[in-house]
């Protein structure tokens, strides 16, 4: 599958000249004439991709429209490429996460080279999102009893510990924990442990059943 980039730009003749030069590098492109204009038809992340991101555009700004598609949920890493900078706007935008800030005109090779690692980085958060989904699924397939002993395991307590906390024998708290193991698909506490954290189990109050 192709990687997106999402060009902001208000210029119409650089959009089309950009558009043509990735596209010859072999990126699929979408255009936008304003911030506006991409929120209407906000990206979907099914593949990876960046936006290509002007500073200087009608009605919000390329830092505000970062601002913004922080608070949407949007993970597609952000390049600006402006020609109006300055630093406290390229500090702003940087500590806000933005992948590289390109001052225009730049070269072929640094801004594609800036793409190429924006998008590397897209994907990692994609293959991130995707373990944890499936991490999700195999939670959801616990009984209450079985989520109630998996949050009690991963904070050390023993079998003994756990049956005296629910009113449940050592024998039947070993039955619930050989379970959760094997809905969770792991071999080992660390396992568990480690899979617990990544949830925030470790970060719920041990009956906590969200």
């Amino acid at each position: 599958m192709s990687s997106f980039v999402h060009v902001v730009d208000d210029d119409a003749l650089f959009l089309t000249a950009i558009e043509r030069r990735l596209k010859r590098a072999g990126y699929d492109v979408a255009t936008y004439p304003s911030a506006q204009h991409l929120l209407d038809r906000l990206p979907a992340e099914g593949a990876a991709g960046c936006i290509l991101l002007d500073v200087r555009i009608p009605g919000l700004s390329g830092p505000e429209l970062q601002d913004r598609l922080g608070e949407l949920g949007s993970t597609l890493p952000i390049v600006f490429l402006t020609g109006h900078a300055d630093v406290p706007t390229t500090v702003r935008a940087m500590k806000a996460g933005a992948d590289d800030f390109l001052i225009k005109p730049v070269s072929s090779e640094k801004l594609l080279h800036a793409i190429e690692k924006a998008i590397a980085h897209h994907e990692q958060i994609r293959s991130r999102t995707d373990a944890l989904a499936v991490v999700r699924s195999r939670i959801a397939t616990l009984t209450p009893r079985e989520r109630e002993v998996f949050g009690l395991v991963v904070r050390g307590k023993t079998n003994k510990q756990i049956g005296s906390a629910l009113g449940a024998t050592e024998r039947t708290i070993k039955a619930h924990r050989h379970r959760v193991m094997e809905k969770t698909d792991v071999q080992t506490l660390a396992e568990l442990v480690l899979l617990a954290e990544r949830i925030g189990i470790l970060n719920a109050n041990p009956g906590d059943r969200k």
